[in-house]
């Protein structure tokens, strides 16, 4: 708990010095490729819904830093914004609206919110479907496609082996709606606990698409684990229970965040794997889970009032009796908060999580080790 303190302690002042680093200090990578879904997609859903309407068009998102709804699914910066700040890069585009240009020097967001780690397909077999068909293959399709407009030519793979040899690629977070797709919209015949059964085939998915991606050239990888969705505001409002055992002593959804637990301990194991067989690249698990709850545990530490509320939805004790959109309420400024909507997190929970990420104790190795 030493460490975290000391993040806690630090953070202004180290995000003061992220923000004035000299040219170059933290030029490990020339850009950044990402993966994902709603919690780093910077435009792409938006950009696909067209003229159609959406909420996450309209403030109240990005009023913290943006003032201005630009695509980001939060009130500001989300994580990949500040890894693309630690490297000296601009913020990194989304694919879809310059996907015909092949002009990314710095990089390209591929996340789109929504997105399963499963294609679509796998659900079948379990009478369920879900909502988005753009999943971490079709993202690495799409990259694919990519690397022939940045390294035209390239018949034996040395320029694209280059150029993803100076490149960081974020996987996610990735598979965290696996879960909720099933868990939100289940019924009597969808038992939560069959989700477990998806666990070994989504980990060892996310597992072939690290491969995949260092077979293409790819030497630093960053791994992030699911976040422990028992204390999510939507999770807490839609699962009542009026039995305490269903609480930890957080205040959480025990058998919930059992189950994130449960997910991560195989996507660590999958990690550790990867590493033993692939000793050349760099792969980094990044402990999300632990830094989410951090903020349930300490709120206090980092100016947050009750870690469990949104801060942007409407009423009820979790602030979710409204989605968060144009007319919604917004409970006070959202550094005072580390969820955003009742599911996704604030700039202010993505910064802390990212000071994490770049020094440990939450990365192993730290993001900043190149």
């Amino acid at each position: 708990m030493g460490i975290f303190k000391c993040l806690s302690a630090c953070l202004l002042v180290s995000a003061a010095l992220l923000l004035n680093l000299p040219p170059g200090l933290c030029g490990c990578y020339k850009r950044i490729f990402s993966f994902g879904d709603s919690i780093i997609d910077t435009g792409n859903f938006i950009h696909m819904s067209g003229n159609g309407s959406s909420r996450y068009k309209e403030l109240p998102y990005g009023m913290t830093f943006f003032k201005n709804a630009i695509g980001r699914i939060c009130d500001g910066h989300v994580l990949v914004d500040f890894y693309a700040q630690a490297f000296q890069l601009p913020m990194i585009p989304p694919n879809l609206p310059e996907q015909d240009s092949g002009l990314f020097p710095n990089g390209a967001n591929f996340a789109v919110a929504g997105a399963t780690a499963m294609p679509p397909a796998y659900y079948y077999m379990w009478n369920h479907s879900v909502p988005m068909p753009h999943s971490l293959g079709v993202q690495i399709g799409w990259f694919k496609e990519m690397l022939q407009h940045l390294a035209p030519g390239d018949d034996d793979g040395a320029k694209i082996r280059q150029l993803l040899n100076e490149s960081l690629i974020v996987l996610g977070e990735i598979g965290g709606n696996d879960y909720n797709f099933w868990f939100w919209f289940g019924d009597a015949t969808k038992p939560r606990e069959q989700a477990s059964r998806f666990i070994p085939d989504i980990v060892a998915y996310i597992g072939s698409s690290v491969q995949e991606l260092i077979g293409l050239g790819a030497t630093s990888i960053l791994i992030p684990s699911n976040f422990p969705i028992g204390c999510v505001s939507s999770y807490l409002s839609m699962f009542p229970s009026s039995d305490p055992t269903d609480f930890d002593g957080d205040r959480c959804l025990r058998w919930f965040n059992d189950f994130s637990t449960r997910h991560n301990k195989a996507l660590r194991g999958e990690v550790a794997r990867l590493k033993a067989r692939n000793p050349g690249a760099k792969l980094i698990y990044a402990d999300y889970y632990g830094a989410a709850m951090e903020f349930v545990k300490n709120p206090g530490r980092f100016g947050i009032g009750n870690p469990l509320v949104a801060c942007c939805g409407g009423g009820g004790p979790y602030h979710t009796g409204a989605a968060c959109e144009r007319t919604a309420k917004v409970w006070g400024n959202p550094s005072y908060f580390a969820n955003w909507d009742g599911v996704h997190m604030t700039e202010m929970a993505y910064e802390v999580i990212a000071q994490g990420v770049f020094n440990g104790p939450l990365a192993d190795p730290p993001l900043l080790s190149c």
